[in-house]
């Protein structure tokens, strides 16, 4: 496994995701092609949920306390529970800038971590350490490509009754 590039993904990442919220209007940051998709600002709050209470908790149980029962989470589940739609996107956004800056730096500072550690999760499977690492990165970039296609309906939205399909698919 190429560590030094997760690691680098992942700081990358966090300025992409910056990148697609930065000046983006409160009415914009709320909507929602539907009613079961996310908005902006739901994709942001379950970022920064994830980023404190899923993917770096997890795996320092995995590196550190295998023993240890994993937390509970129910990331859809706070979507709702926790009022994400009716937060501050810039507030969010900061408060998952500073925990990935966390993040980036506990990953850092990790001596030559074991990344075959595995660990019984929660579904019965045991998980590798290095699979809840990979697993991160990944998930940083499926929300990403959310953020773009969020992004895009909302220019397509705007732009009615024109279409944007000569854009390409």
């Amino acid at each position: 496994m190429n560590e030094a590039f997760l690691i680098d993904q992942l700081a990358r990442s966090a300025g992409r995701i910056r990148q697609l919220c930065l000046d983006v209007p409160d009415e914009q940051a709320r909507w929602k092609p539907d009613p079961q998709s996310w908005s902006i600002l739901e994709v942001v709050n379950h970022l920064y949920d994830e980023e404190r209470e899923d993917f770096r908790v997890r795996l320092d149980i995995i590196l550190h306390h295998p023993d240890q029962a994993w937390p509970s989470i129910d990331p859809e589940g706070w979507v709702g529970e926790r009022l994400y739609n009716q937060r501050d996107l810039a507030e969010s956004l900061a408060g998952f800038l500073q925990e990935r800056q966390e993040s980036l730096a506990w990953l850092r500072s990790l001596p030559a971590p074991d990344w075959q550690a595995l660990c019984q999760a929660p579904w019965g499977d045991p998980m590798a350490a290095g699979d809840m690492f990979a697993a991160w990165v990944a998930h940083d970039h499926l929300h990403l490509r959310q953020l773009v296609e969020l992004h895009l309906a909302y220019v397509a939205l705007q732009a009615r009754p024109f279409q944007v399909g000569y854009a390409g698919s």
